[in-house]
């Protein structure tokens, strides 16, 4: 038997940026529920939106709000199985000490999509930290029945372990993107998620790799994930470059992972005709673009890519393996009590952060860079 205390520390949501620090009490796994100890949870650039109250997520004149207020957040983790019924157990397959990672959404099981198999585009899209289920910055946290566990490593470092979600993320988008051998592959951005889409496509092992980011510290850290060449939008005709490179006629595949409004044209712009763009990134704001190029000029496949659906095993193995260097990646860990920090961190755009973590239990609230 695991001890458990009656209250803990957890970030509540009461609306864009009031997220608050508060003292509540510890859940009690229902039936069929298993209790986590949380270890490691990722802050991501969905995280940031929202607390910065984007209309995807508060909604606007177009759409009602999706994200709700009295959330604990927190998507991307992981951590150990503390308590569950039996029944828990069995159907998640896990035992009291196991240490899991769980897909971001909790699929209804119902809806025309979950019905098909197409769960990650479940209708409800209830989802940790956002919508109907606690997320991760707390110490403690429920895992529903619905939800979809997968066992990790304790050999793996809490937050290098949490990367999973992310990597999942990314694999998904270029399985989305049909990668070819022959292919000339270009990644927008050297972020969490290009990262993971430069070392999907290296699994894919296409002709070239070519990674694009603004900053020449996070080009190295693609080029260590598996690019073959880094170009700087900033210094160099990125466009042209990749058309020297291709005998004039474009890449076959671009993956977008950068959620910056100028990648989504510099992307059509450098494809070839009868090319593949996947979008993966979630705006903070309306994008506008030559759809003339997409149809009339080039007739692009353009395929947009949510969720990490059927690649969490595969993210995961490559972790366990050291197929990626999460020990580059994982750049900063804070401890509950500096959640405002994390999400600050995450908000510079100077590069001062590649992947920023929270450690829910850590003993020490100071960051480790």
């Amino acid at each position: 038997m695991i001890s458990v205390p009656k209250r803990m520390q957890a970030v509540v949501v009461h609306g864009p940026e009031d997220y608050r620090l508060e003292e509540v009490d510890v859940p009690t796994p229902g039936p069929g529920e298993l209790l986590l100890r949380t270890e490691a949870v990722g802050v991501c650039a969905s995280d940031l939106k929202c607390y910065h109250g984007a209309p995807k997520f508060w909604g606007d004149e177009n759409r009602p709000a999706w994200a709700q207020r009295g959330i604990i957040p927190g998507h991307e983790f992981v951590g150990v199985v503390v308590a569950g019924d039996d029944a828990a157990l069995a159907a998640q397959q896990v035992s009291v000490g196991d240490r899991i990672a769980c897909e971001q959404i909790v699929p209804c099981e119902e809806c025309r999509y979950c019905r098909r198999g197409q769960y990650w585009m479940c209708g409800p899209h209830d989802m940790f930290g956002f919508r109907n289920h606690h997320g991760a910055m707390a110490q403690y946290m429920v895992i529903p029945p619905k939800a979809r566990a997968h066992k990790v490593s304790h050999d793996l470092e809490p937050h290098h372990a949490a990367y999973a979600e992310p990597l999942s993320c990314a694999l998904h988008a270029v399985e989305r993107a049909d990668i070819h051998f022959e292919d000339v592959v270009v990644v927008a951005g050297c972020g969490p998620i290009g990262l993971g889409l430069i070392a999907g496509a290296r699994q894919k092992n296409p002709l070239k790799i070519i990674a694009l980011d603004l900053d020449d510290n996070k080009l190295e850290l693609g080029r260590r994930t598996g690019a073959d060449i880094v170009l700087n939008p900033a210094k160099e005709d990125v466009v042209a470059r990749v058309k020297e490179m291709t005998d004039g006629y474009g890449a076959d595949v671009y993956l977008e992972g950068t959620g910056a409004t100028p990648a989504v044209a510099q992307g059509l712009n450098l494809l070839r005709k009868l090319g593949t763009y996947v979008e993966y990134s979630v705006f903070g704001s309306d994008v506008t673009v030559d759809w003339s190029i997409i149809s009339d000029d080039k007739e692009l496949d353009v395929r947009g890519a949510h969720l990490g659906p059927h690649c969490w095993p595969a993210a995961i193995r490559l972790l366990e393996e050291g197929k990626v260097p999460v020990e580059d990646i994982c750049t900063h860990q804070f401890g509950l009590r500096d959640f405002q920090k994390a999400l600050d961190l995450v908000a510079d755009t100077s590069g001062a952060s590649v992947k920023v973590s929270i450690l829910p239990n850590a003993e020490s609230d100071a960051v480790v860079a």
